[in-house]
């Protein structure tokens, strides 16, 4: 796990994968005692290593990893009972070719489900032979695993609880969007009319009429328009780095 400041929900993660032979953080120098909470933790190892960018992170997290199997999960995830059994049959299987497998997620707002806002297909890399995969070093957000081998959706489904309230989330879609600047600025993209006005506007329209975000009510409606800001606030600070 890689964190940094998330002391409301360190305690409640760690039980929840209290099954696993080790837990090892990554802690980004939490300053809101996060780390102190991890102290008191005495199955965990906790490491402080200052961010480069998730990728690196994540990469340098997986080197300390001492067995085959690794499920890497973020502060504000939880696994379900269900997916737990199925993570346990699966990485016990004898002769088992897949190296790498996917969960779905079930996203929240504070406590609230959201069931569509873009967020209905969600789907990320969890848990993997660690031998078998690398975070690709040319994506510092929204990382992706590159895994040398099959892969595999589990069918069990894992909680997002990764909105606290529209600030945090729009805090959140600045941090991404300034990584992804840097991201574009590495490979020579330059932002343009199109980037400012169009991809926002196409953004929030995808998101809450295609992809129904309007069903998610006042919920859905502030997702979707934070959502486009993160996609405006990109190219702000892509014009930043070339200025």
């Amino acid at each position: 796990m890689i964190t940094f400041n998330e002391v409301n929900h360190i305690d409640d993660v760690i039980k929840n994968i209290s099954f696993a032979d080790e837990i090892i953080v990554i802690d980004s120098f939490s300053t809101d005692g996060t780390i102190e909470k991890l102290k008191s933790h005495k199955n965990v190892t906790t490491i402080c290593r200052e961010f480069k960018n998730f990728t690196d992170q994540r990469n340098f997290a997986l080197q300390q990893a001492s067995y085959d199997w690794v499920l890497f999960i973020d502060a504000d995830e939880r696994i379900t009972p269900s997916l737990q059994k199925e993570i346990i049959t699966e990485i016990n299987k004898p002769y088992n070719e897949v190296v790498g497998f996917m969960f779905r997620r079930l996203f929240y707002f504070k406590q609230n489900r959201i069931r569509f806002s873009g967020f209905q297909t969600d789907t990320t890399y969890r848990l993997f032979k660690k031998e078998f995969v690398k975070y690709n070093e040319t994506k510092i957000v929204h990382e992706m695993p590159l895994i040398n081998g099959k892969s595999k959706v589990l069918k069990s489904k894992m909680l997002h609880y990764c909105i606290d309230n529209a600030n945090h989330y729009k805090s959140k879609m600045e941090h991404y969007a300034s990584l992804k600047a840097l991201e574009l600025f590495k490979k020579g993209k330059k932002p343009n009319f199109f980037h400012f006005y169009f991809k926002p506007f196409y953004k929030f329209i995808y998101n809450y009429f295609i992809r129904l975000g309007l069903l998610d009510g006042k919920e859905g409606f502030t997702l979707c328009y934070l959502s486009a800001y993160g996609v405006y606030y990109r190219y702000v600070e892509l014009k930043k780095l070339y200025n």
